[in-house]
């Protein structure tokens, strides 16, 4: 390495290339000279213009970071350090990665998923489509042809014939590319080879994230997709003073696909939008300053390109995955019931063309919820007097939701006004006004202004023994199909419906979650549901009930010929995107590994992935490794702290950070932060099942704020300027950072302690070898850590 004193004497040498300085040319006022002169500049800049878009394009003059910055490897190119950190990278996780041999944690659904493409039956899943589509490709490349369920943790593949190892190694790549393109980032932004390095090996020996990404698990590319996300947007920041080029076209375009590929593989990738969308933001806010001397037409050029690459093209690429999620998965599957008839009858063998029928007055039907399966049911139990939290009831009969077949799930449909003719001949159809008479107890439904017994603001569902004339207008229900014109016909099978009551105009519902008392068998509580608009208070009609021993019995029709109906894609993917987000927030079971926000940063919990025989003990638990996530914790309060003691001396007219050092950390270290604070608080306000790995794309912006910490901690120097130059930038000398012995062997050191954090995790990160219990307890680390085989 070079000694202290030839990296002092190069911060004073001074760099002939352009660069840009915060005000250009084309912002200055007008240029003396006649028409014609402003003629010859035009040509002149636009052949300067021509002859340098190739190397901007390729990054030929990105300032410091192609340059010597004050750490020069002797002998090394910069491509034979990205391709070491990708090939360490990969070696870490694609090392052992036949085992286990049996399906892991959340594999048991997205090694599923991807059986069902190659299957090409229709699913549903909360997440859009394209991680799981990549991992669908990696089985079709070898000739998986999805045969098997994935139906449990523990399933044996070897013994299932499933080329697992591959299905694997896919998301194993994208793992292995996260770390480089951090390395990118860092160097993008100006910063010394060794501080990019260091930042890089933060997740590049991270427990948490080799475990995450060397199984089937859609984080890998979800996490690789943001990081390059981040990547292309600071190489399109980079040429600002280049506006309108083709580099600068070319990378802002790659930021909004980057952007839409993050999104198309979880919904999370909103976060990535939001800290881009924040950026760019700023930067149009900045170009509309009149001081900036740029015309009001020039700022609305600007708006509407980054409209077009940061919200055109996102939209377009995120559009075009659901179109080919629909037009893979053309058969009935597992997931027809998530979605409208319309949209299931567009799919092949789907039981709704071909098994549905019209209903008709004094048919004997079973009446099924969409949501929980279960059916209405009646018996002659009624409800107590009063309930356990002193409320008292209307000690009606009972009507529950069952989620088993039998006769007490039997509903007569009677009408409510004459019809002519035989009233077995008419169908009911949408928004007829009807009641249902219950079989075995020969009594009608009928909901009141009574509380239910678990909701005090829903009402309680009994019936009426038809004595009590008064009581006939609470037997009233409306008919309402979902998605039909007026006048279609109540259909078995295809037609999800309301049931409203007309004088209260309370829908029917049922819910799991509590399920009734003792006294109700712990059946599911049927209620009246204010709210019209809740999806989950549609119903079924299973089936008409046919007894051939009655003279009135109708026989049941011939199935039809099964005809696939088209529905419009915008029409496809809007009911889609409405039924994930819907069932996204419903997620709200407990789970014994789910935990918190807070605890992620700290690592006070981590999750059970997979547990061996009492034998062999061994486990894979996914844990961060410790060095690298309690570094970055530090790093962020560092952040703050460093922030806040320099804007204390600011107002007492201080200035303890130089220029360019203070741009560099509230620039791009600020934006690092921004990115940490998106993919992380909102986590907060979210009321459904989280866990440890949710974390993960935040823990790589924290990567990237302790590598702008340590860098400010490390020298007081920094690269400068890094921007391209632009045709009208007035040179600027260039500066290099001051990257001592003493920085590099601090780095080495925290480098060490990383590959020794990982070390002592790693026989929990890949399930081998076993532990015996001192070994297990030795690794928990905290009180929280929930492993196995410790005693």
């Amino acid at each position: 390495m070079h000694s202290q004193d030839r990296l002092s004497n190069r911060k004073q040498r001074l760099s002939p290339s352009p660069e840009p300085t915060s005000r250009s040319l084309s912002s200055s006022p007008a240029l003396p000279g006649t028409a014609g002169s402003d003629v010859v500049l035009k040509h002149a800049l636009a052949a300067k213009k021509s002859q340098n878009e190739e190397k901007l394009m390729f990054g030929k003059e990105f300032g410091a970071s192609g340059k010597d910055d004050g750490v020069q490897i002797k002998g090394v190119k910069e491509y034979t350090i990205v391709l070491v950190i990708f090939l360490i990278s990969l070696g870490l996780r694609v090392w052992n990665i036949r085992h286990p041999a049996a399906v892991v944690f959340d594999e048991v659904h997205f090694g599923k998923f991807a059986s069902y493409y190659l299957r090409r039956e229709f699913f549903f899943d909360v997440h859009p489509p394209l991680a799981k589509l990549i991992l669908a490709f990696a089985g079709y490349v070898v000739g998986y042809d999805g045969h098997f369920e994935f139906d449990n943790i523990g399933d044996s593949y070897i013994e299932n014939n499933v080329p697992y190892v591959a299905l694997r190694a896919l998301p194993a790549i994208f793992g292995a590319l996260i770390p480089v393109v951090a390395y990118g980032i860092m160097r993008e932004s100006g910063y010394p080879v060794v501080v990019a390095l260091l930042t890089a090996s933060l997740s590049a020996v991270d427990n948490a994230h080799i475990v995450q990404t060397r199984l089937i698990l859609l984080d890998a590319p979800l996490v690789f997709f943001m990081a390059a996300s981040f990547y292309a947007y600071i190489r399109f920041y980079k040429l600002r003073y280049s506006e309108f080029t083709r580099p600068w076209w070319t990378w802002m375009i790659l930021t909004g696909i980057s952007l839409a590929l993050t999104l198309s593989c979880k919904m999370v990738g909103l976060f990535a939008f939001m800290t881009v969308g924040t950026a760019v933001a700023v930067d149009l806010w900045n170009l509309l300053d009149i001081k900036r001397g740029l015309s009001i037409e020039h700022v609305t050029k600007h708006f509407f390109a980054r409209a077009f690459g940061l919200i055109f093209v996102p939209i377009s690429v995120y559009l075009f995955w659901f179109w080919v999620h629909f037009a893979v998965l053309t058969k009935s599957g597992t997931g027809d019931d998530f979605m409208s008839p319309a949209f299931q009858q567009t799919l092949q063998d789907s039981p709704l063309g071909r098994n549905a029928e019209p209903i008709h007055y004094y048919d004997t039907i079973t009446l099924q919820h969409k949501g929980t399966k279960g059916f209405l049911h009646s018996h002659p139990d009624r409800y107590p007097l009063k309930y356990d939290d002193g409320r008292i009831s209307s000690t009606g009969q009972q009507v529950t939701a069952y989620p088993f077949n039998d006769t007490n799930n039997h509903w007569i449909v009677e009408p409510t006004e004459e019809l002519h003719g035989d009233a077995r001949d008419h169908i009911v159809r949408h928004q007829d006004v009807i009641m249902l008479r219950h079989v075995q107890t020969n009594t009608t439904l009928l909901t009141h202004d009574v509380a239910c017994p678990t909701l005090a603001t829903n009402t309680e569902f009994t019936t009426w023994d038809g004595e009590d004339m008064d009581r006939l207008e609470d037997t009233l229900f409306e008919v309402r199909i979902d998605d039909v014109g007026a006048n279609a016909p109540w259909m078995t099978k295809s037609s999800h419906f309301q049931l409203v009551h007309v004088p209260l105009k309370v829908a029917m519902w049922t819910h799991t979650d509590p399920v009734l008392p003792d006294w109700a068998y712990k059946q599911q509580e049927v209620n009246g549901n204010k709210n019209l608009k809740d999806k989950t208070t549609f119903w079924i009609v299973d089936e008409v009930v046919r007894d051939p021993n009655t003279t009135d019995w109708r026989p049941k029709p011939a199935p039809k010929e099964r005809v696939v109906k088209k529905l419009g894609f915008f029409r496809k993917f809007a009911e889609l995107q409405v039924s994930m987000l819907q069932h996204n927030a419903i997620l709200t079971d407990s789970h014994p590994y789910a935990s918190g926000p807070i605890n992620w940063p700290f690592l006070l919990s981590g999750i059970s992935f997979w547990t061996g025989t009492d034998e062999d003990r061994k486990q894979v638990y996914m844990i961060g490794n410790p060095i690298s996530w309690w570094l970055c914790v530090m790093a962020l309060s560092v952040f703050v702290g460093i922030l806040g003691a320099d804007q204390l001396a600011k107002r007492r007219g201080l200035m303890p950070i130089p220029d360019p050092t203070r741009n560099r950390l509230y620039n791009s270290g600020g934006f690092f932060m921004l990115a940490w604070i998106f993919h992380y608080l909102p986590f907060f306000s979210m009321s459904r099942q989280l866990f440890l790995h949710h974390y993960l794309p935040a823990h790589l912006c924290s990567t990237l704020v302790t590598g702008a910490v340590f860098n400010f901690i490390a020298s007081e120097t920094v690269n400068f300027p890094i921007s391209v130059a632009g045709p009208l930038t007035r040179r600027r000398p260039r500066t290099y950072a001051e990257i001592s012995i003493k920085t590099i062997f601090v780095a080495f050191a925290i480098g060490a302690l990383l590959v020794a954090g990982f070390l002592f995790i790693a026989p929990l990160t890949y399930g081998s070898p076993g532990l015996n219990p001192e070994e297990v307890n030795r690794r928990r680390l905290l009180s929280t850590w929930t492993l196995h085989y410790a005693k």
